[in-house]
Formats: C-alpha cells, sequence, structure tokens
C-alpha cells in the first residue's frame, strides 16, 4: 500500500494522470475479451469481421504513437492528454450504441487514436514536470498501469457474458469525468517556441539518433516477455493446474507483488539508479521462464497433491517475471527522453511505443509458433526456451549500450561530445576514455544526452519524504 501513500505526495495534476492510467488499462483490458464476444456473438459478425476491427484499433494504435508524441511536443502534453481521454469517451460511446460494421470500425479507431494520443504525451508530461522524482513517477505509472490490466482482464474474464453494452456506457462516463478533471486540473506547460522547425524536421532528428534507436532495438525483448502475462504464461497455468481459470492466480498475485514497485525503485535509486539495472531487470525476465521447465513435460495433474506443486513453480516463474519488469521498466521509461532535445520528449517516446509494439506483435508471433510447434512436434520446452532467448538477448544488448557508455546518464553529470563524465574527472581525459568506451563510434552522430540540466529541480536524495 506503500505506492498509494506516495501516490498523495505528488501533486494533484499528476495524482489525476495516475488515475487515468489505470482506468485506461481497465478499460482497455476489460474491452478486448468482451469486445470479440459482443461481435461475434450479438452483432453476428464472422470471425474475419472481428479480427478486422480489432485489428485495426490495434493498428491505428500503434500507427498514431509517433504522431501523439509529436502533438505532445507541439500542443503541449496537456492538451493532447485531454484530447485523448476525450477520444476515449466518444469511442466507447459508440461502441455501446452502435451495431453497424462502419459505427463499430470507427469506434475502434476512436480508440485506438485515443491511446496512441495518451500514453506518449503522459509519458512526457511526467518527463517535464518541474519539481518531480522522475523514477519515482514513473514507477507509480507502472503500478497504476499493471494493476489497472490485470484487474481489467480479471473482470473481463467474469463479465464474459454479461451484457458489454453496459459496459461500454460505465467506461465512457468514467472518461468523461476525467476528461472534465484534466481540463481542470492539469497545468499549462511552457509555450512552445515559434521557430521550433517542422514537424519532419523532428522525426528525422529522432531517427537519425542512433544511441536511442540501438537502445530502442535492444529491449524489444522486454515488451516480447512482459506480453507473455496474457499468452504463455495462463497457457501454461491451464495445463499445470487443469483449470482454465488458473491464470487469474498469477494476475492476481501480480497485482499484489506490483504493489512493491515503489520500494524496489527506490532501492535501487540508492544503488545507481537508472541504465546500471535496465539490464539485470532484463535477466531476470528472462530467467523467470525457466522454472516452468520442471513441469512442461508433465502430463495432465491427477489431484491436488500435483496441482499445488506444479502452480508453486508457475506462481514463482510469473513473479520473477513481475520482479524483472519493476527493475527494468521504470527505468528505461526515465531513460527515454534524456537520448534527446527536452523539447523532443514526446516524440521520442511516441517513437519508442511504436518500436514496442510493433516487436510485441512480431514476439508474440515467434511465441505462438514455438507453442504450435511444441505441441506438433512434442518438445513443449520449445516456448519457454524461446522466451528466455528474448530476455537474455536483449540483456545482453543492453549491458553491451552501457559498457561502451551509449546509455544517458542520470541528470547532473557533465556531458562532452555525447560522453557521460563523472563528476571530479578532468573533461580531456573523460573525452578519450569516452572515445575509446565507444569503440571509436563518430561521436558527432551519436548526440550526447539533451538533458543535462534536466530534473535540475530534482530535490537531493535526503530531502525525499521519509519513508
Amino acid at each position: 500500500m506503500k505506492a498509494f501513500r506516495v501516490t498523495r505526495e505528488f501533486p494533484l495534476a499528476l495524482r489525476l494522470l495516475l488515475i487515468n492510467q489505470f482506468g485506461i488499462d481497465i478499460g482497455f483490458y476489460i474491452l478486448v475479451p468482451l469486445l470479440a464476444a459482443y461481435l461475434g456473438r450479438d452483432l453476428g459478425m464472422s470471425a474475419a469481421l472481428v479480427g478486422l476491427v480489432l485489428g485495426i484499433r490495434n493498428l491505428g494504435q500503434q500507427g498514431l504513437f509517433l504522431l501523439g508524441g509529436s502533438a505532445a511536443d507541439r500542443l503541449g502534453p496537456r492538451t493532447v492528454i485531454i484530447a485523448g481521454c476525450a477520444l476515449r469517451t466518444l469511442g466507447f460511446s459508440l461502441f455501446a450504441f452502435g451495431s453497424t460494421l462502419p459505427v463499430v470500425c470507427a469506434a475502434s479507431v476512436l480508440n485506438g487514436l485515443a491511446a496512441g494520443l495518451f500514453y506518449p504525451s503522459a509519458r512526457a508530461y511526467v518527463a517535464l514536470a518541474p519539481g518531480v522524482r522522475k523514477a519515482e513517477a514513473f514507477a507509480l505509472l507502472n503500478v497504476y498501469a499493471t494493476i489497472g490490466s490485470l484487474i481489467g482482464l480479471v473482470l473481463g474474464s467474469v463479465l464474459y457474458l454479461t451484457d458489454f453494452r453496459i459496459w461500454a456506457v460505465a467506461g465512457a462516463g468514467v472518461f468523461a469525468l476525467l476528461t472534465v478533471g484534466q481540463a481542470m486540473v492539469l497545468p499549462d506547460g511552457q509555450p512552445v517556441p515559434a521557430n521550433r522547425g517542422s514537424v519532419l524536421g523532428d522525426w528525422l532528428e529522432v531517427f537519425g539518433n542512433r544511441r536511442f534507436l540501438l537502445f530502442s532495438f535492444a529491449t524489444t525483448g522486454m515488451f516480447t516477455v512482459e506480453n507473455q502475462l496474457c499468452l504463455l504464461l495462463p497457457e501454461g497455468a491451464r495445463q499445470a493446474s487443469g483449470w482454465d481459470g488458473a491464470a487469474g492466480v498469477l494476475l492476481g498475485l501480480g497485482a499484489v507483488a506490483n504493489l512493491f514497485q515503489l520500494p524496489i525503485t527506490r532501492a535501487l535509486e540508492r544503488h545507481g539508479g537508472g541504465p546500471r539495472w535496465v539490464g539485470p531487470g532484463l535477466v531476470v525476465m528472462g530467467l523467470s521462464f525457466l522454472p516452468p521447465l520442471l513441469i512442461c513435460a508433465a502430463g495432465a495433474p491427477n489431484g491436488a497433491r500435483e496441482i499445488a506443486p506444479r502452480m508453486v513453480i508457475m506462481i514463482l516463474g510469473s513473479l520473477l517475471l513481475f520482479f524483472g519488469t519493476m527493475v527494468a521498466h521504470p527505468a528505461v521509461l526515465e531513460m527515454i527522453p534524456r537520448f534527446g532535445r527536452e523539447s523532443l520528449a514526446g516524440t521520442y517516446f511516441g517513437l519508442f511505443y511504436v518500436f514496442a509494439g510493433l516487436t510485441a506483435a512480431g514476439g508474440n508471433a515467434v511465441v505462438g509458433w514455438s507453442m504450435d510447434t511444441a505441441k506438433r512436434t512434442g518438445l513443449p520446452w520449445l516456448p519457454w526456451v524461446c522466451c528466455t532467448g528474448f530476455g537474455l538477448s536483449s540483456a545482453l544488448a543492453v549491458a553491451v549500450l552501457y559498457r561502451m557508455r551509449a546509455l544517458p546518464d542520470r541528470p547532473g553529470a557533465q556531458v562532452v561530445e555525447g560522453t557521460v563524465i563523472s563528476p571530479g574527472l578532468p573533461a580531456a581525459a573523460a573525452a578519450e576514455s569516452g572515445q575509446e568506451a565507444m569503440g571509436g563510434w563518430d561521436t558527432a552522430r551519436l548526440p550526447g544526452p539533451g538533458r543535462a540540466a534536466d530534473d535540475a529541480d530534482r530535490p537531493p536524495r535526503s530531502s525525499r519524504p521519509p519513508r
């Protein structure tokens, strides 16, 4: 419960943003299981049309992350956050009252657009918020998003046979209230400079940042592995217990474990924080798929004596996955805007989420293929080893970037030609060592952290609220 107590220490605007994140994830994960049933059962759509509607929503979301991030940079995160919440209200309303294919497709597009606007702008708002402890703020975003998604999945499973339209109306009402609340509470940000160039120029600058692109590709395994909470782990729990609802046990315990996000983040902050812990977190995420190897070849369980130890193993694996995510995810989000100019924070987040969505979809396809191949060839260990490979290869890539000093350091460090310099190290020596560590890379093509002064208003650690 410490996360909820600490939430009260943040400004009202950020608290409302966290509540919005919580509501969005609940609504989305209720929507996914209920929407497919509603379209097929109540509206009589074929499986192909149901897939089309769901695909439109996903395509709209992934394709608009970059536009949402650019809009946040141009118009300010506040405006885009409010617009995203308002569009979600409209999208849920169309789902509730529309029954034709064009209306349902329009609702899917609006919900995808809402997510594409909200996610990068909300992260940019946190990154630019003055006087806010960034690592803890991103950790809380992770807490509220994870708990919201888990509650949504559980509720979606429970409410599977209920009337989808009732929940769509309720969701629209909640988002309407959040839209009004954010318009009243979120403060206006600083005005955007008029002579900042074109959107295309911003995109070219971000796409030209090789350090950022390498980091984005290096962390792709994190999202693939994280998505197995909805694919491989539920299937493993069902096989281990013989019970279709076993996945709810893993998700429920994950929601409880996620309440420890803030103490974990604070402990990591006391030991360096930032880039240092992304690789270890990914290692834990990859290793979390090894315990199920002990039982994946076992047959159907025979009574509680076999079910209990198998479920303990599955719970151990899922808790390791949650722990690794709690270590790596906030640190990744905190680093993203430091790869470039502060005024492009939204664009950096937007492009990062485009990569995340595309690679998660591709990774899920690979994991799904490995699951089908395992059933066909009698190799039940294949999908678990596949996920371990995703996690460990991602951890290795991040570790290489960290050793090459290609990752932005914490705010307040000096910066010389793209090299982070420890306080007290002579500039010339640090620049020389940085060139060697970067392996001769062209530092002119690898811009240094553009946010050396970012978080300059961060209070010293000794002045943080008492735990």
